[in-house]
This record gives C-alpha cells, structure tokens and sequence, in this order.
C-alpha cells in the first residue's frame, strides 16, 4: 500500500498517530491505494479518544509527495479516449475526500512538508492544522507543464494569495521556498531537516489533558526559534509588485504574452518563470484563469467540487494525456498540444471542461 502507520504512546497515555508516505522511489507520489488507506487510517484514528495527534510525513529524503500517479491516469485515458476512465473518477474522488477531509480534521494534525512538494503533496500539506517546511522545501502547483490545471483545492487556496500571485504560480509552476511559504500563508512553522525525532519526542511529553492549543504553539514556536537561522531568502513576496502589474490585465491570452515576456528576463527567478510557461499547455492557462474566478467567492467544499468535474473533462481532452507522455513517460519534452497556440484556444472548449460530467447527484455532495 505504500502507508506505513503506527501510534506512539506519551508519557500520560495519549497517543500520537504518525501516517508515513513510504514510497521513495517514486518521491511518494499517491496512488489510489495510498489515497484510500490513508483516508480510512485518518478516519480511524479521528473516531479513537486516545489519540490526540496526528502527524503526516514522507519517507525518504527528497520529498514529502511529489504530487498524484498521473502515469497511470494518463494510460487510463489514452486507452479510452473521449471518455472518462473509472479510475480518473475513482481516483479524484478519493483524492478530493481525503484534501477535504484534512482540512476538517477534529484532532491537532501536523504536516512534515520537505523536499519536494508537489500537486497533491499540496493538497495535503494545505490542509494539515500545522503546515510544517524545512530548508529543503520546494513547494509547487506544476500541473502547467502537463495539460492539468491546479487542483486539490488550488482553486481555494491560490485565489486567496495576495495580489496576483496565486495566478502567477499557477501559470508558471514557480516553485516556492520555505520563506516565500511563510511569506504568503502556505506554511505555518519552519524547522530543519533534523528536528522531527526531537518534535515527535517533545509531542509525546506533552500534556494532552489541558492548554493543549497553547503547549502545543509553545512547543513548536521554540523548535522553530532554534531552525531560523537556517531559513532561507524569501523570492515572491518581493516581487508581488511587478508580477501584480505584469499580470493586471483583462484575459488569459495576454496573461500568457506578459509572463512569456520574461523568459530572457535579467532576474534569473523571472526568466526561469517565463520558460515554464512557454513550454506549458496553453488550455491549461485558460483553464486556470477561469478556475480561480470561478473560485473567489467559493467555499472549500465548492472549489474540490468544481474541481472534481473540471479533472474528469480533463481527462476527457487530449492535452492532459499528451502532457504526462511528453514530460514522464517518452520524456522527449515536446509534447504536441491540440492548441499550441493560446490564442486559439475555443472559449467554448474552455467552458465545456466546467460542466457536469455525471447523472444526477453531484460525487462530492457530501463535502457540504
């Protein structure tokens, strides 16, 4: 199953619940396997009262969850296409449940987001009580260079960024160091990359019976204290102003002509920027521009709902599965996209990718 779970007993009786992404090779990348255990472990250990904590982390060193199986998802539509595959409805589903259902966790739950942080690693790390980065964070929505869009409550949680720079990131896949996650509301406590056995001995000595909100901030606030000076420079946030003026205009077209712009940009960060999304989907630059104004005035159960329909018509379109065989299956990092140019990219196709693809009541009616 590639979950790795057990419970730690502290020194009062409480017990704390650790959920281990144990799939290195594959930089803990989630299957539906993965997804469906780790929902039902949660679940678990939320009905349990002896257990009063939860902390999820990766194994390996590299990343905490480089994102979904897409590789497989891919196949699935390429093998039928036109269509969704059971999988892909399977798949999204359980994902979406699993986001939702961190984010509504009744119980302290913490997240260790090194390395690598990928997509549904966001999805993840997002929706943890206590959003947890290290120096070896890198933090990214890449699904631009794949024919995807941001999902996993991306629609909420990017709209919320300040200024335009939830529409930045998701154009570009920039990825995101630890200071710019702090800077800009993604990461919550900041530690090194040795001090998770010293947290999770500190979280077993706790006193879990009383101020447990306060001990537990106190706690984490003196381990980051002994971390920051390994905090590295914040890159986005300096920025803001620049990509909010780049950015301020009135569609997706020329959002894309103003970032492609920076490719020979000066400032390294920036030109680096602007040649992921010249080598990106141009439908997915529609696709995310309407997502987040869709998604302003949307409640997080609304947003994994739009989002749930919005990936299923992906699947559905030729430039998700041309995008995974482009960048990781072939890996000839030239895909053929059915819309090369964003210019011509159909508002009607845009729009098609927003509707229902279902009968009857919506899979994730629940979330509300």
């Amino acid at each position: 199953m590639s979950i790795q779970c057990e419970v730690l007993t502290g020194a009062d009786g409480a017990r704390i619940g650790i959920a281990s992404l144990d799939a290195a090779k594959t930089l803990n990348a989630l299957t539906l396997p993965m997804i469906e255990m780790l929902h039902t472990q949660l679940q678990a250990w939320a009905r349990d009262p002896r257990v009063v904590c939860v902390l999820l982390r990766g194994n390996g060193p590299k990343a905490f969850c480089a994102g979904g199986d897409v590789r497989a998802l891919a196949q699935a539509c390429r093998e039928a296409p036109g269509s969704v595959p059971e999988l892909a409805a399977t798949f999204f589903a359980s994902e979406y449940r699993l986001d939702h259902c961190l984010h509504t966790y009744p119980k302290p739950l913490l997240c260790w987001g090194h390395g690598h942080v990928l997509g549904g690693g966001m999805g993840l790390l997002q929706g943890a009580a206590v959003r947890i980065v290290t120096p070896s964070s890198q933090l990214a929505m890449p699904e631009i260079s794949i024919g995807l869009y941001p999902d996993v409550g991306a629609s909420w949680f990017l709209s919320r960024l300040p200024g335009k720079l939830g529409l930045f990131l998701a154009l570009t896949g920039a990825p995101l160091n630890a200071r710019d996650a702090l800077d800009l509301g993604l990461a919550d406590r900041f530690l090194s990359e040795g001090q998770q056995d010293v947290l999770i001995e500190e979280l077993l000595q706790l006193n879990w019976q009383e101020q447990t909100a306060l001990q537990l901030n106190s706690l984490l606030k003196a381990e980051q204290h002994r971390a920051w000076a390994e905090l590295p420079e914040g890159q986005w946030l300096a920025r803001r102003t620049q990509i909010d003026a780049m950015l301020d205009v009135a569609d997706p077209v020329a959002a894309w002509r103003a970032l492609s712009s920076l490719s020979g940009h000066a400032d390294p960060l920036l030109a680096e920027a602007g040649q992921r999304l010249q080598k990106g989907c141009p439908l997915t630059a529609h696709l995310v521009w309407e997502q987040l104004r869709r998604a302003r005035h949307l409640s997080l159960a609304q947003a994994l709902q739009m989002e749930y329909g919005l990936s299923l018509n992906c699947c559905r379109h030729p430039e998700f599965s041309e995008g995974v065989r482009a960048r990781l299956l072939d890996k000839d990092h030239a895909p053929h996209w059915h819309w090369p140019d964003v210019a011509q990219v159909p508002n009607s196709v845009v729009q098609a990718h927003f509707s229902k693809v279902w009968e009857g009541r919506h899979p994730l009616a629940e979330l509300d």
